[in-house]
């Protein structure tokens, strides 16, 4: 081969391999597809980081605002209305700083019982975001996944709350790739980790005996006494934070009940209460516990003694030692449940964690992790 024709062959493939180059930078999208594993085990392709998002609950804007901090309502098309419904004061706080977030269409209420398929297609999303068990619809629903999928819209599943100590972090990975935010959601893991090793690691360390803890939640909502969480949700946060939740061999599912009868024979160590009432209505709707947005430590305080001064409950031997606390009940189901950990953690071992600062994790989550200021109170200890 001669000189000429070798140097002509070399220039041919160093422009091609230029051609390619370019292509790829004009172009990238259309190269390179997503892939992400759910936290259903699925894998699901998107062509792009999506720009129009379907939530499969309105709380999970909380998650997103991980994401998206100068504007966690600007991609999504479609959710349930249970943040605004659930959750008043949180959702009134987003409306403030966000008032586009009453402008989201709704698809249906507040469980997947009242959805509608022909209003969710017609939003188009680019994705559908669904937890893996909830309000909406979830892995188990078959039939509603086939449909969005045979009308092109992908589904993601994530989780907060069947298992929120392992998920979250996992969760949130997934909705970084998802929107093409994955240095933050790697920021927010780290943080997260680290901070949920500032519990694991002396209780690993240490020597320890796990108090007895009841959990009753929607406290005041019934009339009945004790509603609880067997399994999941907040039980596993009780469990990783050196409790032993009582309720886990008496409840076979995630939910159910343990009357008050049973309770009163068999005292926990530490009662802990759910919060569902709100600055607003805590006067009116006793006995719930009030926390969340907007509510100082002496609404808290006064809804929580009230609360706990019910027949049964005000003579249980922890209520009376003081060793009575209330949480807000959405950590349940929110990515920045690891506050909850520490309170809890701190609660069940004070020696132990007598230096851990669980208001500080709190305020360090919303500083650099929430689109909205930290306004509220979301643990609250009875004094004795």
């Amino acid at each position: 081969m001669s000189m000429n024709c070798k140097r002509t062959i070399e220039s041919r493939i160093l422009l091609f391999g230029f051609l390619l180059g370019l292509a790829a930078s004009l172009f990238p999208q259309s190269a390179q597809a997503l892939v992400v594993t759910d936290l259903a085990g699925r894998e699901v392709t998107l062509e792009k980081p999506a720009q129009k998002i379907l939530l499969g609950e309105g709380r999970f804007i909380q998650a997103i605002g991980i994401l998206d901090q100068d504007d966690p309502t600007r991609r999504v098309v479609g959710m349930l209305d249970d943040f605004r419904r659930f959750d008043p004061a949180g959702y009134a706080q987003y409306q403030a700083a966000f008032p586009a977030i009453a402008s989201i269409p709704s698809y249906g209420r507040t469980s997947r019982d009242t959805i509608s398929i022909e209003t969710l297609i017609s939003l188009a999303p680019d994705v559908a975001i669904f937890g893996v068990t909830g309000h909406g619809p979830s892995a188990n629903s078959k039939e509603i996944i086939e449909q969005i999928e045979a009308a092109g819209i992908p589904v993601v599943f994530i989780d907060f709350r069947l298992d929120p100590i392992a998920n979250t972090p996992k969760s949130v990975e997934v909705l970084g790739k998802v929107l093409g935010k994955e240095q933050k959601a790697q920021e927010f893991t780290t943080l997260y980790r680290d901070e949920l090793a500032k519990v694991s690691e002396p209780l690993r360390q240490a020597g320890f005996v796990k108090p007895s803890v009841f959990l009753e939640v929607h406290v005041g909502l019934r009339s009945e006494c004790c509603f609880t969480m067997g399994n999941g949700m907040l039980s596993k946060l009780i469990e990783f934070a050196g409790g032993e939740n009582m309720a886990k061999p008496l409840v076979p599912g995630v939910v159910g009940a343990v009357n008050l009868e049973y309770l009163i024979a068999n005292p926990p160590d530490i009662y802990v209460g759910t919060a569902v009432g709100s600055a607003s209505t805590w006067d009116r709707t006793p006995p719930r516990i009030a926390l969340g947005a907007d509510v100082s430590r002496e609404v808290a305080k006064k809804s929580l003694a009230a609360a706990l001064d019910r027949t049964g409950i005000r003579d249980l031997p922890a209520v009376k030692a003081g060793r009575a606390y209330g949480v807000w009940h959405h950590f349940y189901n929110s990515p920045l449940n690891v506050y909850a950990v520490q309170a809890m953690a701190k609660a069940f071992h004070p020696e132990l964690f007598k230096d851990l600062e669980p208001e500080t994790t709190l305020k360090t989550l919303y500083d650099r992790f929430q689109p909205i200021e930290l306004n509220g109170t979301y643990w609250i200890k009875l004094d004795p």
